[in-house]
């Protein structure tokens, strides 16, 4: 556990800097972000395995400040659905659904067209992920950090494509 927490500091460090030198989407009314977004499997990082049959994430609005997203999993297992609402303010919220990936949240928007979330299970730090839409807004990029087994740091890249704003 000792090597985990460093390992994945270093790693938040370098995608937060990543994502935010990106161009960031114009500004407009409605975030580049929501909407419902479709993942690429065809596209997926050989070294996750298995890819699934489907995974779409839905960025909703909830009009008070914060947003929901939920994401709706297929895969040979079966259907996998998690949900988790956020303020985008760094503060840790609890999921609801599935929570193989972590059972709570903390989401920050550092540009317009970033999100940063950090994932917890039972109180640890299960993973990073960096989330940026492109310019056109048809396409975003999540960027997940982690360690292995051997706690080694690793970052995989996974594209979405818009299905719906």
């Amino acid at each position: 556990m000792k090597l985990r927490l460093p390992a994945m500091a270093v790693a938040s460090l370098g995608l937060t800097a990543m994502a935010s030198s990106l161009a960031a989407a114009p500004p407009s009314t409605k975030s580049p972000f929501l909407g419902k977004w479709e993942l690429d499997v065809k596209t997926m990082p050989v070294t996750y395995g298995t890819p699934p049959k489907s995974v779409t994430y839905d960025i909703v609005d909830l009009h008070n400040g914060r947003w929901e997203t939920r994401i709706h999993i297929v895969d040979d297992n079966g259907v996998r659905d998690m949900a988790v609402s956020y303020a985008r303010d760094g503060q840790a919220n609890s999921g609801s659904g599935y929570a193989g990936e972590g059972d709570s949240a903390a989401v920050n928007s550092p540009a317009p067209n970033v999100l940063v979330m950090s994932l917890a299970k039972d109180k640890g730090l299960e993973s990073v992920r960096v989330y940026a839409v492109s310019a056109n807004g048809k396409e975003m990029t999540e960027s997940a950090a982690d360690v292995d087994d051997d706690g080694k740091p690793f970052v995989r890249n996974f594209r979405f494509t818009r299905a719906r704003r």
